[in-house]
């Protein structure tokens, strides 16, 4: 494995992240400075866009599906309901687009639609059985008085606020040209109020300024409803995203038993098999040799018998790599002892396991500790370590921790990341916690699963 301990010491943290960090730092905290951040003003823009095309979207949606469903009694209404997803979708596209440039917020397409075979009735049975096609339609439904309400509190917010805030600049507006003493505040056939004099203005001010601070946060609460509302209905759905992932593990499963298959095949020709080949030559120089020199004869045999020897070391090693005999025989517990064994500092191994996962987990399981070790054996630097395997619910859990000096990640093209590219390909997670110094924890979990009873 090619992952490096000690590595990249410096990237996550230090003096010069450090310096970075801090002449990045605002001066101001973010409460203050939140209704001048582009951020609060990009997400006041999307409420304000949200009404015209929550209208648009709304009247196009109830418009276009009243249309289709009164014609259904013919077969026109079976185009027009599907002119009138497919619009919805094409929208669902913009939506995205929009909140993509003004929220921050990169929503997948969904799904493409999976059409039979060619032809305007393929089209419109996929766009009408597509479950994207009426969320987009939901969507366009939910929207609109969504986007109503959330128009009216941001408009009102926020120019209520500045309004208060800047009071103290255009009061005299209301005696020079309205024939008042300032902005009425309450006012009947008796008895009215005026903010007129300067304890007033200065109250309003600051009113106006807490209300101007907190309008951000407001707008950042209700477009965080639009986030849930996009991510929810125009994204692809649970399903869908769990097919493209299998997908992918699938793919990383195949590359990794590709890999595999190439290692042993090297192992096989570079090793074991270089070796029986010259031993076949040495054999057969021994017979030759057999009866002009019985001595040197003796002597060649017995240095193709030590051949021999390595010859089955290095096929029982690279059995003991495909899949030892004694995971098969006795379990975890045996086989993760073995491996410790070979390691070269001191491990404790303590395995707490009431019964054994199916062979494929905990044949992972084994070659994830190993491979740990090592990489603890070659880079680590440590002079203990151990490993720990039990079960939490449906869940097999391991952790191998050393006290070398740590500054393990898992990066693109490491050992480390392989391995974490493996566990994902059976729903597992790998965390590596290894700050520069030490110590180094990696924890991997994996899914419990266990053989079927047969009966």
């Amino acid at each position: 494995m090619a992952t490096e301990y000690g590595q990249g010491y410096g990237l996550g943290s230090g003096p010069g992240l450090s310096a970075d960090a801090g002449s990045r730092r605002h001066r101001l905290p973010a409460g203050l400075r939140a209704p001048f951040e582009g951020r609060s003003l990009r997400e006041f823009g999307f409420v304000l866009l949200s009404l015209p095309i929550g209208i648009m979207l709304f009247v196009y949606a109830v418009t276009m599906m009243s249309l289709g469903a009164g014609l259904l009694v013919t077969f026109l209404g079976v185009p027009v309901l599907a002119a009138a997803l497919a619009g919805c979708r094409g929208m669902g596209a913009l939506e995205r687009a929009r909140a993509r440039g003004l929220l921050g917020l990169d929503v997948a397409a969904p799904e493409p639609l999976r059409m039979s075979k060619p032809g305007a009735m393929a089209w419109m049975g996929a766009v009408l059985k597509s479950g994207s096609s009426w969320r987009s339609l939901l969507y366009a439904l939910v929207q609109f008085p969504w986007s109503v309400f959330s128009f009216v509190v941001a408009v009102s917010f926020w120019s209520t606020g500045w309004a208060m805030l800047t009071y103290p600049l255009w009061f005299w507006v209301f005696p020079a040209h309205a024939g008042q003493d300032g902005l009425q505040l309450y006012g009947d056939e008796t008895h009215r109020i005026y903010l007129d004099n300067p304890f007033e203005i200065t109250v309003t001010a600051l009113i106006g300024l807490l209300v101007t601070l907190a309008t951000p946060w407001i707008v950042r609460a209700l477009t965080t409803v639009d986030r849930l509302l996009v991510h929810g209905l125009l994204g692809p759905s649970r399903l869908a995203t769990r097919v493209v992932e299998l997908e992918s593990d699938r793919g990383v499963v195949v590359d990794t038993a590709a890999a595999d298959l190439r290692r042993i095949e090297r192992d096989l020709h570079d090793g074991a098999q270089a070796r029986l080949v010259n031993l076949a030559m040495d054999l057969g120089l021994a017979k030759e040799k057999l009866r002009e020199d019985p001595q040197e004869a003796a002597r060649m045999v017995g240095e193709a018998h030590g051949e021999v020897k390595t010859a089955l070391q290095e096929l029982r090693d690279l059995a003991r790599g495909i899949h030892p005999a004694v995971l098969t025989d006795r379990g975890l517990d045996a086989a993760l002892s073995s491996v410790a064994s070979r390691c070269t500092v001191p491990v404790r191994v303590e395995v707490d396991l009431t019964e054994r996962p199916v062979a494929a987990i905990e044949g992972i399981a084994y070659f994830t500790v190993s491979e740990l070790l090592q990489n603890i054996s070659k880079h680590a630097r440590a002079t203990a370590a151990a490993v720990d395997v039990w079960r939490v619910e449906n869940r097999l859990m391991l952790q191998v921790v050393d006290n070398g000096v740590g500054g393990a990640e898992v990066s693109a093209g490491s050992g480390l990341a392989g391995l974490a590219e493996r566990l994902d390909a059976v729903d597992g997670i790998l965390v590596v916690d290894s700050p520069a110094g030490g110590p180094t924890r990696v924890t991997a979990e994996l899914p419990w699963r266990t053989e079927p009873v047969r009966r």
